[in-house]
């Protein structure tokens, strides 16, 4: 296979630093983040606003890439499972996925809330939720 060259859009800019702290989850207290594009992909944020729903694909650099199976939510007490069934972040190409909503966009920082993405991990890419037929 070809190798595949990734390079990040931005970065996370959030209060959450240790991976033990995070929610889990957006809804399970995450907090609002930036994400501060780098010069290059600002652009590319001109027509998002306050409200849209975005899909944030996040590198989570801190992950275990030679993880295949977990115990979901690091609970003793449910049977192992493949991680490409569950939404860990230890897998083979950690690819975090984020469904947020915008707060406010300006000039290279796009704000959205609730974010469960550590301070620093990468970001990928950012692609609007569909919801219409329309909109697409």
């Amino acid at each position: 296979m070809p190798d595949i060259v990734v390079v990040p859009i931005g970065v996370v800019r959030s209060p959450l630093t240790d991976p033990r702290e995070a929610p889990r989850q957006p809804d399970e207290g995450a907090p609002q983040a930036r994400i501060e594009l780098t010069p290059e992909a600002a652009p590319a944020a001109a027509d998002l606003r306050a409200g849209d729903r975005i899909v944030v694909l996040t590198w989570l650099d801190r992950a275990d890439r030679a993880t295949l199976r977990v115990r979901p939510r690091d609970d003793p007490e449910r049977a192992e499972t493949g991680v490409f069934s569950t939404r860990s972040q230890d897998r083979p190409n950690p690819i975090g996925l984020h469904e947020v909503t915008v707060a406010e966009v300006t000039a290279g920082v796009v704000t959205v809330a609730a974010l469960e993405a550590l301070d620093g991990t990468p970001v990928l890419d950012i692609k609007p939720v569909l919801t219409e037929v329309k909109q697409r």
